[in-house]
């Protein structure tokens, strides 16, 4: 009986349909961003943080470099919606079944809208929490955009 994939798996099957080169980093649990880095021993400018929030159409996923914020003002604007929040634990467990610091950069495998924040793009490489707090991919941006699925605009500050 065939089990459903993993979030993990998913991304890899993704990144090697599009034939992306990519790392993939075992490290103990780091439920932040801060300790991710520190884990994968790269700056944390190079962290692709995902989070999930919600507005007045449901749940989409916001990804900016782990060292920016989200500019909520921008992003509503994006998302044409007066209202924001963020989602708490146990919506984002219920809804892509990970917990807190593992949601991945990519929407297609979780099945919500994903926006990337161009600041993104100015670094090479982009590293993140591929599902699994205990396993990070890291990728060349350029390849990122690559793979696609997602709406690109400006919703970070540092």
């Amino acid at each position: 009986m065939d089990q459903e994939k993993t979030v993990f798996e998913k991304i890899v099957s993704l990144l090697d349909s599009h034939s992306v080169q990519y790392t993939v980093i075992e490290h103990a649990p780091t439920p932040t961003s801060e300790d991710s880095a520190k884990a994968r021993g790269e700056s944390i400018k190079i962290g692709a943080k995902a989070l999930l929030v919600k507005g007045k159409k449901g749940f989409v996923v916001a990804v900016m470099p782990a060292n920016r914020r989200l500019d909520t003002k921008k992003f509503r604007k994006i998302i044409a919606s007066k209202s924001l929040r963020f989602a708490s634990i146990e919506e984002l467990m219920e809804l892509t079944g990970l917990p807190k610091g593992a949601l991945p950069p990519f929407g297609t495998v979780v099945g919500l809208p994903l926006y990337v924040d161009s600041s993104l793009f100015e670094e090479e490489w982009m590293a993140f929490n591929a599902g699994d707090l205990c396993k990070s991919i890291k990728m060349k941006t350029v390849d990122f955009r690559r793979v696609g699925g997602f709406e690109e605009g400006e919703f970070s500050f540092e």
